[in-house]
C-alpha cells in the first residue's frame, strides 16, 4: 500500500481494515466515493459498486493510483439479482466479505407529501430503501459463514425533518432494519449500525437528484432552496453543511475493531436532534 498522496486527508495513518476486504455499495460520488477512499487508505481491499460505470471507474481508479487494492461491479442494487451477484462478485475475486457499507440511495424530491405522485413515491422509495435490504440480504451468508463481518448503513436525518416523507421513510426502514438486525447476528460476530447525516455537499455529484424535475419554476427553485437551507441552518450546531469526509470518517469509525462491541446504533452526523427511539 503506498504511503504517497493521502486519498482522504483527515484520515491519521492508522490501517485498521488492513486485508480486509469491504463493499461500498454507492461507491461512485459523495459520501460513497469518500468512505471507499478512507477505507482504502486504511488499508481495505476496496468493491467500488455503483449504477454508473463512469463514476466506479473513477474511484476504482483513484484507489489504484495511490497503491490501493480494489475491483469494480456495477448494476442497480435495487434490484434482488444484482445484490446477489455483487456479493457473489466480492467472494470470488477476493475471497471474503469483511465490510458491507450501504450508501445507494439519496433524497430525489423535498416537498409537501400531499405533492407527491405516486410515481415519485415509488421512485423514492425504490431508491432509498430496496438496496441496503438486498445487499444486506446477500452479504449475511457470507459473513454468517466466517462468523464475523460489519454492516454500515446510511439512514438521514430526514426522518426527524419535513418535506420528504417518503424518502425519510425509506431512511426510516434502514434504521429499523438496523436494530433490528443487529439483535438477530450478534451471535455470528456480526455487527450492524447505521450513521444518520444531516446536509452535506457532495462537489463531485455526477448523477443529479432529480433531473426531470419541472414542479418549479427557477424563482420558485430558489425561493424553496432558501427556506430549505435556513431550516438545516438551524438545524446543525456547527451552523454549516457538512463535507463527505466527515461522513466517511464515522462509517470507517463504525466499520472498524474501534467499535468492536458497538451494535444497533443510529449515529447521528452533523444533526442535532434525537431519533424518537
Amino acid at each position: 500500500m503506498s504511503d504517497g498522496v493521502a486519498l482522504d486527508p483527515r484520515a491519521c495513518g492508522a490501517k485498521r481494515f488492513a486485508d480486509k476486504v469491504a463493499i461500498v455499495a454507492g461507491a461512485g460520488q459523495g459520501i460513497g466515493r469518500a468512505t471507499a477512499r478512507r477505507l482504502a487508505q486504511e488499508g481495505a481491499i476496496v468493491v467500488v459498486a455503483d449504477v454508473v460505470a463512469s463514476s466506479a471507474e473513477r474511484v476504482r481508479r483513484e484507489i489504484q493510483e495511490f497503491g490501493g487494492y480494489s475491483s469494480m461491479f456495477v448494476g442497480d442494487l435495487s434490484k434482488r439479482d444484482v445484490a446477489v451477484d455483487l456479493m457473489r462478485h466480492a467472494k470470488e475475486q477476493h475471497g471474503r466479505i469483511d465490510v458491507l457499507v450501504n450508501i445507494v440511495g439519496g433524497t430525489i424530491w423535498a416537498q409537501p407529501f400531499t405533492s407527491y405522485t405516486p410515481e415519485q413515491i415509488e421512485a423514492e422509495v425504490n431508491k432509498s430503501f430496496w438496496p441496503p435490504i438486498w445487499c444486506t440480504w446477500a452479504a449475511l451468508p457470507y459473513m454468517v459463514e466466517q462468523r464475523s463481518g460489519a454492516i454500515v448503513s446510511m439512514g438521514s436525518h430526514s426522518v426527524v425533518s419535513v418535506d420528504r416523507v417518503p424518502y425519510a421513510a425509506s431512511k426510516g426502514g434502514v434504521i429499523a432494519m438496523t436494530t433490528s438486525l443487529a439483535k438477530e447476528v450478534a451471535k455470528y460476530g456480526i455487527r450492524v449500525n447505521c450513521v444518520a447525516p444531516h446536509a452535506t455537499v457532495a462537489a463531485d455529484r455526477v448523477t443529479p437528484r432529480n433531473p426531470e424535475d419541472k414542479l418549479r419554476t427557477a424563482e420558485e427553485q430558489a425561493a424553496h432552496d432558501a427556506v430549505l437551507n435556513e431550516r438545516r441552518m438551524r438545524e446543525i450546531p456547527m451552523g454549516r453543511t457538512g463535507v463527505p469526509e466527515e461522513q466517511a470518517s464515522a462509517i470507517a469509525f463504525l466499520a472498524s475493531d474501534d467499535a468492536s462491541f458497538i451494535t444497533g446504533q443510529v449515529l447521528p452526523v452533523g444533526g442535532g436532534a434525537t431519533f424518537p427511539f
